[in-house]
């Protein structure tokens, strides 16, 4: 079931709207309803935030700020 619910949209961002409406062919309330749903989707979807590395190594770390080593010798070791 819809809701309807109305919206003051400035003009500048009415119009720019307008005109994205007609040159991809569809109608304002679905490039609203697009951009509303792309903001706010599903939290198991999008928002999650990265804790740890998304790669675990088993190797030797390097050092964390190298000040005269060779980068191709951290690398390629």
């Amino acid at each position: 079931m819809a809701v309807r619910t109305t919206v003051d949209i400035p003009e500048p961002l009415h119009d720019r709207l307008r005109s994205r409406a007609e040159l991809t062919g569809t109608s304002m309330r679905s490039l609203i309803v697009q951009a509303i749903e792309q903001t706010y989707a599903e939290k198991g979807k999008t928002g999650v935030k990265v804790t740890g590395p998304m790669v675990r190594g088993k190797g030797k770390r390097g050092p964390l700020f190298p000040t005269d080593e060779n980068p191709y010798d951290l690398i390629f070791s």
